[in-house]
Order: structure tokens, then C-alpha cells, then sequence
């Protein structure tokens, strides 16, 4: 099967030999990568779909940190 490198568009064979599919190169998949780094590529989201408050009152943090910090830090 045949697939466009998603990086530079050249037709590469879709095989378990091909190393660095689906880009051609090493070099094409580090652009790629870089591109997600930079946020050059990002994936939407809806902050109300994923179920997360775009802003948190101090005291929502207070007790998010108290309920994740005590089976840390507590010395028994």
C-alpha cells in the first residue's frame, strides 16, 4: 500500500520495513515532531466536553492539592 508522507507529500510503501512510517524520513518525522512542540499542530478541544473549568477558585486548588498531596507528604 502507498501513503503520503504527511510531512512532504512523497509517496512511500506502507511496510514493516519502512522504518519511519508513515513519514519517508528520519528528517521528516523530526519536522513533525518539532511542528507538535512549537504547537504548530494541535488537536482542538472543547473545555467543556473534556469535562475541564477553563478557571479554578483558590479554594477548588486548595482542595484539589490537599485531596492529591496527603498519601505523599503525610510521615507515618
Amino acid at each position: 500500500m502507498l501513503v503520503d508522507c504527511p510531512t512532504c507529500k512523497r509517496s512511500i510503501e506502507w511496510t514493516p520495513e519502512a522504518e519511519f512510517r508513515p513519514f519517508c524520513s528520519k528528517k521528516c518525522q523530526l519536522i513533525d515532531l518539532g511542528d507538535w512542540a512549537t504547537e504548530a499542530h494541535t488537536i482542538p478541544c472543547d473545555n467543556s466536553q473534556a469535562g475541564l473549568s477553563p478557571v479554578l477558585d483558590e479554594e477548588a486548588i486548595a482542595a484539589q492539592y490537599e485531596q492529591q498531596s496527603q498519601p505523599f507528604f503525610k510521615s507515618h
